[in-house]
């Protein structure tokens, strides 16, 4: 019997991608096992979610979030929300007209910065929302952004400074670098040289540099049709540029590395007049269309030598896996641990494929402890929680939402990250299907206004 292909949605809009058309609010959750005491704040993740059901491709749905509040042992609610952008507020009746640069989705990142959750993509300004997934407004710090802001800044932990870059651009300069201090003042914003627009998803941090990564996917009018307009191009040439983090244009260092892509670093730090970074390398990305998915990141590590100005780079494990995360009380120093999610699907998948696996890597050893999610549980990014804030690193709990193919339930399991490949603290069922989504953190409790 034939199959009208026409009629069979794309994978972001089918199975555990569909997007969720209503928001709602759960009280009554069931846990299995025990939340831990010490669980005091808010785990939220975002994803893209259009409001109207579909979408060309899955990077440009409305951005939703996801809440769920533990204290005291208890999961006192789920809720989840859109970011309240101009096309779900066009959707709900209203008549709304905002800048070009507040037209974002609020669809990839979720972080804590100055008293407020950032909901962030990278082609716009931030979205601001409060302790209960309300939107209350766009962020453009008083106008001093004029450019738009990357999905993945990092707080300094000593800081509490705002590191970013904004690579969306049409016309020279393609990248600026960003600082804000943290009561959210721009502090600087920096152009940079970069020959072409290319897709630089994130970059890396350390307590005296950031390094951008100039990686060959680049922008392509002739890949508008495929609904993304990037394409790998090896010919491109990669590079590194390494920078202090209070320089300028002039003072970056550009090294050049083999060509390849990545999307989600891990972290990055200083050691004996190196810098050392950990990635998830891919060959490539994006090389036969927008939803090429077919290469999938492995844990690697880059050490610059600034003044040899060289770039070594080795393989710690051969296992597909991204979405990398340390303890945020060490983003930018050294971290002995790592976590990250499992991928499927490698050589012949047209989407992400999410791993049923999380996995924790010691970095100083390269061993690689895996906790198994079960058969047909699909997992999320991992986010870890320290139990109090001056807790030892790998004293703490792993978090993630994942989602179960065989009963079309989706939960929050916790996990303890010292006993990483034993089952369960606690898992927290959650009232509704939540869709597979992008990144999330766990926001401590007074961390918002």
């Amino acid at each position: 019997m034939d199959t009208d292909t026409d009629t069979v949605p794309p994978w972001h809009l089918r199975g555990n991608w569909e997007p969720v058309l209503d928001e709602i609010m759960g009280t009554d959750l069931r846990i299995e096992g025990n939340i831990p005491r010490e669980l005091d704040g808010l785990y939220v993740r975002t994803g893209p979610n259009p409001v109207n059901g579909t979408s060309p491709h899955w990077f440009y749905g409305d951005g939703m979030v996801h809440g769920i509040r533990l204290r005291d042992g208890r999961a006192d609610w789920y809720r989840n929300r859109f970011v309240e952008t101009e096309p779900v507020r066009r959707h709900r009746g209203e008549r709304v007209k905002l800048p070009e640069l507040a037209k974002g989705t609020g669809n990839t990142h979720v972080i804590a910065h100055n008293g407020s959750l950032m909901a962030l993509e990278e082609g716009h300004w931030p979205w601001l929302l409060d302790g209960d997934l309300n939107t209350t407004r766009y962020e453009d710090y008083g106008g001093a952004l004029t450019c738009s802001m990357t999905a993945h800044p990092k707080v300094c932990p000593d800081t509490g400074e705002l590191l970013a870059f904004s690579y969306f651009s049409f016309q020279p300069p393609y990248l600026h670098y960003v600082r804000v201090s943290p009561d959210g003042k721009v502090s600087q914003l920096e152009p940079i040289d970069i020959p072409r627009m290319v897709m630089m998803h994130d970059f890396n941090v350390t307590r005296n540099h950031v390094v951008f990564m100039d990686l060959p996917v680049c922008f392509d009018l002739g890949q508008l049709s495929t609904g993304f307009p990037f394409r790998f191009d090896r010919d491109a040439g990669a590079r590194l540029g390494v920078m202090p983090r209070n320089g300028t244009n002039a003072d970056v260092q550009w090294l050049e590395i083999d060509p390849c892509y990545v999307f989600h670093p891990v972290n990055a730090h200083e050691e004996d007049g190196r810098i050392v970074l950990h990635v998830s390398r891919m060959e490539s990305a994006f090389g036969d269309g927008s939803n090429d998915y077919a290469e999938v990141g492995r844990l690697t590590r880059w050490t610059i030598d600034p003044v040899r100005g060289t770039v070594d780079e080795q393989l710690i494990d051969g296992r597909a896996g991204d979405f990398g995360r340390v303890d945020d009380r060490l983003v930018g120093k050294p971290a002995r641990f790592a976590y990250l999610m499992a991928l499927d699907g490698e050589g012949n998948s047209e989407e992400p494929v999410y791993g049923s696996r999380l996995l924790k890597y010691d970095l100083h050893t390269g061993s690689c402890t895996e906790h198994q999610l079960g058969e047909g549980v699909r997992g999320g990014e991992p986010v870890f929680a320290p139990r109090s804030p001056g807790a030892a690193e790998d004293d703490g709990w792993v978090m993630a939402i994942t989602h179960d193919e065989n009963t079309g339930r989706s939960a929050l399991v916790i996990v303890d990250a010292r006993d990483f490949a034993g089952p369960p603290v606690a898992r927290v069922h959650l009232p509704r299907r939540v869709p597979y989504g992008a990144h999330g953190s766990w926001v401590p409790d007074g961390a918002l206004r």
